[in-house]
């Protein structure tokens, strides 16, 4: 064919597609092959990602594939951000799976735990969120604000009615004299 981009059925292009496909077939089972070791060591694993948050924990910008890819790697992990799905980008402090496809029959799962710092990376990985600490830590924090309250507004009651206590002795004093 003058252009090459076909060839014609004689029995030595047979016998060369035959060769070709055999070391096409072997050179993908050897890839899945460790395609399927890297899979089992990785799959699983929880990579820590420091991002600065605000308070509510929003990001100040997201975590990318090459994020993921950097933490990987500096895990010990062969993995390209090619190899890296993302759903939909992270812009939030937390947990997040991701899935990496290892080969096309082949993936694996990561955990990806972005925080603020090392300690909040602790905590998350515990199973709890800063969103969560930070309810727990404002409601104790109220609830001293209130019990200050009450003791203050105790203290101004108890004021109040030691200063009412004299006076009504005293009219029971005039009461006698009179009498």
């Amino acid at each position: 064919m003058p252009q090459g981009k076909a060839r014609s059925a004689s029995k030595d292009n047979i016998a060369n597609f035959e060769a070709q496909k055999a070391q096409l077939e072997a050179r993908n089972l050897e890839t899945k092959k460790e395609a399927e070791d890297l899979a089992s060591r990785l799959d699983g694993q929880q990579f820590v990602v420091l991002r600065s948050a605000s308070d509510a924990g929003a990001l100040y910008g997201s975590v990318t594939p090459r994020d993921a890819m950097e933490v990987a790697t500096a895990g010990g992990f062969s993995v390209d951000r090619k190899q890296i799905a993302l759903v939909r980008p992270i812009k939030e402090l937390g947990l997040h799976e991701m899935l990496v496809r290892l080969h096309p029959e082949v993936s694996a799962t990561i955990v990806l735990n972005v925080a603020r710092s090392a300690e909040e990376a602790e905590l998350q990985a515990s199973g709890k969120s800063i969103q969560e600490l930070a309810a727990e830590e404002e409601a104790a924090a109220e609830f001293e604000i209130a019990e200050l309250f009450d003791d203050i507004g105790g203290a101004a009651a108890e004021d109040e009615f030691d200063s009412a206590a004299p006076a009504a002795p005293a009219a029971d004093d005039e009461s006698n004299q009179d009498g």
